[in-house]
């Protein structure tokens, strides 16, 4: 069994390597916790607790995964609670929403494109930025892809 001091170091170097590649540090740091949870779940107070934080901080940064999709909130049947989640798949959940995102982003950079024509500098800049888009969005797609494939086969 490893010493929880150990894994609250863990934990803490994760979440730096997190806000250094651009995550909120609070974020970062109850993402690194339930990632490390046996469970893969903890309540707020729990996780105010194991982080040595606020409730309120913990509050702030569970609103946030939530919404870009790294974490999901559940409560058990007869709990009071809720309880704040990751799963195996956390990492994919979000990619595929990025996945959508990069969709609606080349949508808008498409229509900004037209709307100032191709021959002004801005137009060329939003129709470059769309093909890229477009380009991030088929290639996330094959390596989501390819990745599951991979899975199916290591398991199967």
């Amino acid at each position: 069994m490893v010493a929880e001091d150990e894994v609250a170091r863990f934990v803490e170097r994760f979440a730096l390597f997190l806000a250094n590649a651009g995550m909120a540090r609070m974020p970062a740091r109850v993402f690194a916790r339930l990632l490390v949870t046996e469970s893969g779940q903890l309540t707020a107070a729990g996780l105010a607790e194991s982080l040595q934080v606020s409730p309120a901080a913990v509050s702030g940064a569970v609103r946030y995964l939530e919404q870009v999709g790294l974490i999901r909130r559940g409560r058990e049947p007869g709990e009071r609670r809720d309880h704040y989640a990751v799963t195996g798949s956390s990492w994919m959940d979000a990619l595929v929403d990025r996945d959508k995102m990069m969709a609606d982003w080349a949508a808008l950079m498409g229509e900004g494109a037209v709307l100032l024509g191709p021959t002004t500098a801005a137009g060329e800049r939003l129709a470059e930025s769309e093909r890229l888009f477009l380009f991030l969005k088929r290639e996330l797609a094959d390596m989501l892809r390819r990745f599951r494939e991979g899975e199916a086969a290591r398991e199967g």
